[in-house]
């Protein structure tokens, strides 16, 4: 199981910093590694409009072993990049404890109080931002892995296991949600586990995320989000609802965890982008009818039928106990009576 990202090009400067008579790589990232054909509808991306609260993704070093590894504010030392993030590994050089960070613009103010406005028991919490010239420097704790590599290394996994770990990813969509933070870039690579039980997961950022001017109005119009979780609505023209988009994340979320596969994949992206307009998949047979139930809640076309982030706790495979579903309002999403809470 493999994952794709989004295209992106780096373009790299160095420059001098006098007053610190020492060597300053100044970032700039156009967009995301590695080029992928996009239907026309999702090449442009508007600068300003309603998408102005728009996050701004990493500024990455560039892998260059001729480059010595820098040192921030006398305390931080960046080495690689973690894999298959955009995080790098740093250390601390007082006390030799190992961390990670993540590198913006300096003006990129918004991400940094959205962080410090949310929970930090679903978000991985801010241990310091240093100030380095033109860029900023987010130092959090080093996680214990993220779930895409461990569903990978399980293959897939259990329905109890599944259930306990995206109830949480759930609750953090949840609180983001409702402090008006659409997150778009849903995927497994960007929750990862803070203990090493592996039982506790976080977000890892907010990168790509959006902080809207009006909490009542998510309504977005630029593209963005990894290929395989990308919901019908963005793959066309015109603007769509981020809390929405984000449901269909989901979906693709709990399908792979508990299928060990994507439900829309493919080696070409125009027809990966296909069989998700189409929004056609099959659920195995091995699991359970509420757990069908829920993928099917969230993997619908019509972006107006997917539950919302509220209504998937209460949804009967993932409520806590029958009272908990049982007492809202009925659906045509409610699975037929006389299955166990525990199917």
């Amino acid at each position: 199981m493999s994952e794709v990202v989004m295209p992106s090009v780096v373009e790299m400067l160095r420059d001098k910093d006098v007053s610190h008579g020492h060597e300053v790589v100044k970032k700039m990232r156009l967009s995301h590694p590695h080029d992928i054909e996009y239907p026309t509808a999702i090449q442009r991306a508007p600068t300003g409009g309603p998408n102005r609260g728009r996050v701004l993704s990493s500024y990455p070093l560039a892998a260059n072993p001729t480059l010595p590894t820098p040192i921030v504010a006398d305390k931080y030392q960046i080495f690689e990049q973690v894999e298959g993030s955009s995080l790098y590994r740093c250390v601390n050089i007082h006390n030799q404890e190992q961390l990670v960070c993540k590198i913006l613009p300096k003006n990129n103010h918004m991400l940094v109080s959205a962080h410090y406005k949310l929970d930090s028991t679903r978000i991985s919490s801010l241990q310091e931002v240093v100030v380095e010239n033109n860029y900023l420097v987010l130092v959090f704790p080093k996680p214990h892995g993220d779930l895409h590599s461990y569903v990978r290394s399980r293959k897939k996994l259990r329905e109890s296991e599944a259930k306990k770990l995206f109830r949480q990813i759930v609750e953090t969509v949840q609180v983001c949600h409702n402090n008006g933070i659409v997150l778009r870039d849903l995927k497994l690579r960007k929750f990862v586990f803070a203990d090493k039980q592996r039982t506790q997961l976080k977000l890892e950022s907010l990168e790509d995320a959006v902080v809207l001017d009006n909490s009542e109005s998510d309504w977005l119009h630029d593209k963005r989000g990894c290929p395989a979780y990308v919901s019908p609505e963005i793959l066309k023209a015109g603007q769509y609802s981020g809390r929405a988009a984000d449901m269909w994340s989901l979906g693709v979320i709990l399908y792979t965890m508990l299928v060990g596969r994507y439900p829309f994949s493919d080696s070409e992206h125009a027809s990966l982008f296909l069989k998700i307009s189409k929004g056609n998949f099959a659920i195995p047979e091995c699991v359970s009818p509420r757990a069908r139930c829920l993928i099917n809640s969230l993997l619908r076309r019509d972006p107006t039928e997917r539950l919302t982030s509220e209504d998937i706790l209460f949804h009967p495979w993932l409520a806590r106990s029958e009272c908990d579903w049982s007492s809202r309002q009925p659906c045509d999403q409610v699975v037929p009576q006389g299955w166990s809470m525990y199917d």
